[in-house]
């Protein structure tokens, strides 16, 4: 087996859960509440990281600050998601919010070079029709 496909099967199970728990959640709770939640929830998962690595997180300070930023970019998404279930079926939006990997490709593409074979073009192409069918 490949060494990428239990920690992605891990990540579907995950953002799986991540796209449906919120649906319910907003039922009981605000959005913001639910990402303030979700986000505190977080902290020990950390711990438990830091842990396992015996408390020595590496500090390189650009490393740090591109891990934060991504952070914030995490919880402002998060918290974009959750209004967004809060406002319509969580079916259509989770499908639909699942087409970010288009921007993460073409971010690839102009800041790293990275490329797309024809194919992949295609499942791309395929990929930004099935959102706009989604969101008609």
């Amino acid at each position: 087996m490949k060494a990428w496909i239990l920690p992605a099967t891990v990540t579907i199970l995950s953002w799986g859960l991540f796209g449906f728990v919120p649906k319910i959640t907003t039922r009981y709770i605000s959005p913001t509440s639910a990402v303030v939640y979700g986000s505190l929830a977080g902290i020990p998962v950390a711990l438990i990281i830091m842990a396992v690595m015996r408390f020595h997180i590496e500090t390189e300070p650009r490393g740090v600050i591109l891990a934060s930023i991504t952070g914030v970019f995490g919880i402002i998404g998060a918290l974009g998601f959750v209004v967004a279930v809060t406002r319509g079926p969580v079916s259509l939006i989770s499908a639909f919010t699942a087409l970010y990997p288009a921007l993460t490709i073409l971010l690839a593409m102009v800041f790293l070079g990275e490329t797309l074979v024809a194919r992949q073009w295609v499942g791309v192409g395929m990929a930004l029709a099935a959102g706009l069918l989604i969101a008609a």
